[in-house]
């Protein structure tokens, strides 16, 4: 079996309205999926990430660079097809842009093995747990929406059955070395510290005792600035703070770690797989690992980072952003592991993750989602909707 071909399907959803977390403007969903083609007529499906950047400059990678490393190749041998990408990749990039198109090439060719072996990713990877538990992911700043939209909005997640859920925090004007100084938008839906507090507050109250709540800086305070709101969010039973830092700073995360009470999840831009993570368990500058699939080297690498928390003794909760196609492969993951922790998901989601593809992984009334028995990845693409939301790049 060889590899015949390499390509990527660029779709993107307008959201009904824009929303903001700490730093960034999110308008739209985009996605970069990723196929890969053998001559005996198989194809795996993966997405890449391209955060921070426009699809093209991921897509330009994987169908100019790596591509040509591929053709030819037998897809079955996956650890070695890794290391052939990164290492004649890595002197013009260790990490970035070039780990985050390896991990779209990477899961399509998971979801290969998968399908020649016909078996499911989650037994294939480990087969550890069917069942996934689910948190939603949501409370966003955005035009309009006050104290009170947003606890009815993250009441409604727990109404729908789930028993967790994260909401943002960091949105601040004045906070010394914030990336919002320089983020397109920067003057809307700023609140001051003291408004997030209320936030957090507001969303405790309406969601209840029994309910985990998470919090997300997205890394916009400095070290003083995320100990003070840290230690602030306490009284509210925090079950992680997730970025509180900047992702570079490992010592300032190792710090607010050490002088607040709640766990720190983090920190999913870290793109240099297993080495930039390693630094952070050894460094005990998290408690939740949080690498994403499509971003940190595919399922090979995401994979040895859950075993690499494992031996550490902490929990991995991957970061899930982008399509059906990276829901699938992160979830396949969760079930792999022993060191799972919860799925991250957006609720309502949006058409790429409820449209694209045949089967999409649901939510069910218990905050669960069931992985599937079909092989590989277990999704299929639905040519009309994928014609409906691809764009050019």
């Amino acid at each position: 079996m060889r590899i015949t071909d390499v390509r990527t399907i660029p779709v993107e959803v307008k959201l009904p309205k824009p929303v903001f977390d700490a730093n960034y403007t999110m308008a739209t969903k985009p996605a970069l999926l990723v196929e890969v083609e053998t001559d005996q007529g198989l194809v795996g499906l993966g997405e890449a990430a391209h955060f921070g950047g426009p699809m093209a400059s991921t897509a330009q990678v994987i169908e100019h660079e790596l591509r040509n490393y591929l053709i030819g190749q037998d897809p079955r041998n996956i650890e070695y097809l890794w290391e052939m990408m990164h290492r004649r990749a890595y002197k013009h990039a260790r990490g970035g842009i070039v780990i985050a198109a390896i991990s779209g090439i990477d899961i399509a060719l998971w979801d290969l093995r998968g399908k020649i072996a016909g078996m499911p990713l989650w037994q294939m990877l480990g087969g550890y747990r069917k069942r996934v538990t689910a948190y939603a992911t949501g409370g966003f700043y955005s035009e309009g929406k006050g104290i009170k939209e947003l606890a009815r909005e993250m009441e409604s997640y727990v109404r729908h059955g789930f028993r967790a859920v994260k909401m943002k925090v960091g949105r601040n004007p004045g906070i010394e070395l914030s990336p919002l100084r320089v983020m397109e938008n920067r003057d809307i839906c700023q609140v001051s510290l003291f408004d997030d507090l209320k936030r957090v507050a507001a969303v405790r109250d309406a969601i209840g005792a029994d309910v985990k709540l998470m919090v997300d800086a997205n890394g916009a305070w400095d070290v003083t600035t995320a100990v003070k709101m840290g230690r602030a969010m306490e009284k509210y039973d925090i079950y992680w703070y997730e970025e509180p830092v900047w992702p570079d700073d490992i010592a300032g995360s190792v710090e607010v770690a050490a002088k607040v009470g709640i766990a720190i999840a983090g920190y999913e831009t870290c793109s240099y797989g297993i080495v930039g993570f390693n630094d952070y368990i050894k460094a005990r500058a998290v408690h939740f690992v949080q690498p994403d699939v499509a971003w940190a080297g595919g399922l090979t690498e995401t994979l040895k980072i859950a075993h690499m928390a494992q031996a550490a003794n902490m929990p991995i909760a991957p970061h899930i952003h982008g399509s059906a196609v990276a829901v699938a492969a992160a979830v396949h993951l969760l079930g792999a592991v022993r060191n799972g922790s919860m799925a991250e998901t957006v609720y309502p989601a949006h058409a790429l993750m409820t449209e694209l593809v045949k089967e999409p992984f649901n939510v069910n009334k218990k905050g669960e989602i069931e992985l599937p028995d079909t092989p590989g990845l277990g999704i299929e693409l639905d040519p009309k909707i994928l014609k409906k939301y691809r764009v050019k790049t």
